[in-house]
């Protein structure tokens, strides 16, 4: 659980500025829209709905008395009441369209309707509201008095013919004899019809004193103080949720696309390679330094040593460091773990297999060490020098010694060589490790070939440059070849941490003045760096002296080198 929320703090921590970015486009367009959208008032009308028959059993519920306050609601938005609605108000707006504007709110267990009308200003929102109040307490009013009206219409209707009825029953009795069973029926009629026509007539003098009362405005519409719509609160708020769930869905997304590796937490989880140890900026050498034994990153280096030595088996003496990408990492961790072994007391032999990728970056290990940059490697596998005289002893550390990349025009096919084999069996005899710094396995076999003759492996990791698919094939490359991997050494990006002061070429290579002196090397004396190497009697295996040669061998044709060591005397005086 805390590696995964370690992962997603560390998510955020390299996206922090698209979550940020997005939420921040978010809120302005929240504001935006704030801005653009129209505002909208409402106001409300309270209208207390009464029985138009004077009863006024309407409590206990909506539906159950004698008004249907549901029914009344739906009333207020008819067209009826629209239209009336519209000539209170004059508004040039269709009926129907105001009826949009005007919406119905029923209270609990009460007779009260309560009338909200929009608008796009406050003193429309009031009258609108008024107006269809007023309109519906009329409409009702005027429906209720039509059927009152139609009542009392009806009522006189039957006095009349009751009353005319009466007046021919009263004409034949006048003209029937006494005591006659014609007159004794007349009489009952009449009487029927008299209590007929005194009931009607009670009626209709009741309907006739009714007086209609439709309801009343009990709360008249206020003018409103802040519109409704747009709500910019709300609106602010779910721009900046919105735009805070958009970014962290964004960082996610890029998080898993994005295939480079980050942080050693990158290598280790994402990448399934253990960290043997990770540099940061205050601890990684800069591009030609070598790391104090006792400065920080120094001990960083030391700390590798008991590691890799505590998991190498006994016998094993050769080591490669590759490089997941193109670039001078593996140059740094192997120059400094080779320093951190001879420190301890052990004679190792530095490899430098890494050609260089531009003129700029030439001769790296001569400029870190203070050696001279030929004879070297390439020379050694082209048999222009033998073993004795490839190798050179570092003046700082005498307990390394250094084969560098060499002078040779071109290595190709030279790392599959049976000369290399040999060259490498021969080293396991002179010294107790061999550190070989090999090229990126991105950019060349030559890693996989170097692996398959070694003991162990490092992969370097420069970190912003490595991408995990790379390093995962460099993995499965040595895992091909059978070579241990001990783990990953993993550095800052290093285009980062050079110094201001551009450095020059340590080789360069002018054209020759006379064609006649191609044999010789030239040495500039004005340029070169004096060097006090203690020429021992022999090596461990009976060759020449390790000390840097000057010319090369006879009948071999190759190109003039000067030595320029002017900066690497200076930064060794420091």
């Amino acid at each position: 659980m805390s590696a995964d929320l370690s992962h997603y703090l560390g998510m955020l921590r390299r996206h922090w500025w698209v979550v940020i970015a997005v939420t921040a486009a978010g809120l302005a367009a929240a504001a935006g829209f704030t801005s653009t959208v129209p505002k909208v008032y409402e106001s409300s009308t309270a209208v207390l709905v009464q029985p138009v028959d004077q009863d006024a059993n309407a409590t206990g519920g909506r539906t159950k008395a004698t008004i249907n306050l549901d029914t009344e609601a739906q009333l207020v938005g008819s067209g009826a009441v629209a239209t009336r609605a519209q000539q209170l108000l004059r508004s040039p707006r269709s009926p129907i369209d105001l009826a949009r504007d005007v919406s119905v709110e029923v209270p609990p267990n009460t007779t009260v309707l309560m009338v909200r009308f929009s608008a796009d200003t406050p003193e429309g929102a009031q009258a609108g509201s008024h107006a269809f109040a007023e309109a519906y307490l009329r409409n009702r009013e005027d429906t209720a008095r039509s059927g009152l009206d139609e009542q009392i219409k009806s009522l006189t209707l039957k006095v009349r013919q009751l009353t005319s009825n009466l007046a021919g029953i009263n004409a034949r009795l006048a003209r029937s004899a006494p005591n006659s069973s014609t007159r004794s029926n007349l009489e009952s009629l009449r009487s029927n019809s008299q209590n007929q026509l005194n009931s009607l007539t009670g009626r209709l003098n009741e309907l006739t004193t009714t007086t209609v009362a439709a309801g009343s405005i009990i709360s008249d519409a206020r003018v409103p103080d802040a519109p409704t719509s747009p709500n910019l609160t709300l609106n602010l708020a779910t721009g900046g949720v919105a735009g805070l769930l958009l970014g962290l869905t964004l960082a996610f997304a890029r998080e898993r696309l994005d295939r480079r590796l980050r942080t050693a937490t990158d290598v280790r989880d994402r990448a399934r390679i253990p960290v043997l140890a990770s540099l940061d900026e205050r601890t990684t050498p800069h591009f030609d330094d070598v790391l104090q034994p006792y400065g920080p990153g120094g001990r960083v280096f030391n700390r590798l040593r008991n590691e890799v030595l505590a998991s190498m088996s006994t016998g094993d003496q050769i080591i490669v460091v590759t490089g997941a990408s193109r670039g001078s990492a593996s140059t740094l961790v192997a120059t400094n773990l080779a320093a951190a072994l001879a420190r301890a007391g052990n004679d190792v032999v530095l490899i430098g297999a890494h050609l260089p990728d531009s003129v700029v970056d030439a001769a790296p290990l001569a400029r870190m060490l203070g050696v001279a940059p030929t004879p070297g490697l390439s020379d050694l596998l082209a048999g222009r020098v033998g073993l004795a005289n490839a190798m050179q002893r570092t003046p700082r550390i005498p307990s390394l010694r250094v084969i560098t990349t060499g002078g040779a025009a071109t290595a190709a096919g030279l790392m599959q060589s049976q000369r290399l084999r040999d060259t490498l069996q021969s080293l396991r005899k002179q010294a107790a490790y061999v550190i070989i710094e090999a090229p990126s396995t991105s950019s060349s076999a030559d890693a996989q070939s170097l692996a398959s003759l070694a003991d162990a492996a490092i992969i370097a990791v420069e970190l912003r440059r490595s991408r995990r698919p790379a390093l995962v094939d460099a993995v499965e490359q040595l895992r091909r070849v059978g070579t241990p991997l001990l783990g990953s050494v993993v550095l800052p990006r290093l285009a980062g941490l050079r110094t201001d002061t551009p450095r020059p070429a340590a080789v360069t290579l002018p054209t020759p003045a006379k064609p006649d002196t191609a044999d010789t090397a030239i040495i500039d004396t004005s340029r070169t760096q004096p060097m006090s190497v203690p020429k021992p009697a022999a090596t461990r295996s009976g060759s020449g002296p390790a000390t840097p040669r000057q010319t090369r061998t006879e009948g071999v044709d190759d190109a003039t080198a000067v030595i320029d060591m002017k900066t690497e005397a200076a930064s060794d005086e420091k």
